[in-house]
């Protein structure tokens, strides 16, 4: 009786992974035989882990990854790709989030930019690191809403606490002056201390014809390439190659590009 309500208690503390440890002990015959101590360090492992399975969580679902399934040890890094493997790992493992640093993802249609954009977001998110995906495109109508709301202000303090942002299909389609001081605006905010990934099939030197205007597209470029990392994707495209695949395996959904 007293073991259920300490297994209560535990869960009434939000202690779930220490109390399904316990339970756990309780069912093995051999824990008798470890002293109080080792079981107390098995115990608060659990929890440990427990917790940093459910951050890990919540930080992926605030992300909302377009690939939340993508990790960097899946990239597929053929030579054809222009991927080096070793360049990637090594910018994972690095502390270009920390450091506030840019990496800049560019290719055709196809060759697996924002797959490789939200592999980086997602090992960021498994680091502790909080992330948020946007669409440029999609971007600029939700920010038409907020400044109509009022809301831009607050939303742009909370964009300018995330860790990482993405911004992918930089470059697609035209942009207003609104969107162009807006995108300086979070980018300014960024420089420096929060990292951003910019997924574009539009090379990098044709991102100032893009932007528009020369002083916000100058302000942008140099806010952006002061420190950063540059990947750009070469090959025939992914998607048709994914689809392939499906089809021969009976697959309905598509696989994304890598």
């Amino acid at each position: 009786m007293m073991m259920h309500t300490t297994l209560a208690q535990l869960r009434a503390l939000k202690l779930d992974g220490l109390a399904s440890g316990l339970e756990e002990q309780l069912s093995l015959p051999g824990m008798g035989a470890m002293s109080f101590e080792e079981r107390l360090a098995l115990l608060i492992d659990r929890e440990v882990h427990c917790r940093g399975d459910r951050k890990l969580a919540r930080l992926l679902k605030q992300a909302r990854l377009k690939y939340g399934q993508a990790t960097i040890e899946d990239i597929d890094t053929r030579p054809t790709r222009g991927l080096d493997r070793r360049a990637v790992l090594s910018l994972a493992l690095g502390d270009w989030v920390k450091s506030g640093h840019s990496v800049l993802i560019s290719g055709a249609t196809g060759t697996g930019k924002s797959w490789l954009a939200c592999a980086l977001a997602q090992y960021a998110c498994r680091q502790g690191y909080s992330a948020v995906y946007q669409r440029v495109p999609r971007l600029q109508e939700e920010l038409r809403i907020k400044h109509g709301s009022g809301a831009f202000g607050k939303w742009l303090l909370q964009l300018a606490k995330t860790d990482v942002l993405v911004l992918d299909d930089w470059g697609v389609g035209a942009i207003d002056s609104s969107t162009r001081s807006d995108l300086l605006e979070i980018i300014d905010d960024r420089a420096g201390s929060k990292a951003t990934i910019i997924a574009a099939q539009l090379p990098i030197e044709h991102w100032h014809a893009w932007i528009g205007d020369a002083t916000i597209a100058d302000a942008i470029l140099d806010r952006v390439m002061q420190h950063h990392h540059r990947f750009v994707l070469t090959g025939e495209t992914m998607r048709g190659k994914a689809q392939k695949m499906c089809k021969d395996e009976g697959a309905i959904d598509q696989a994304p590009a890598q």
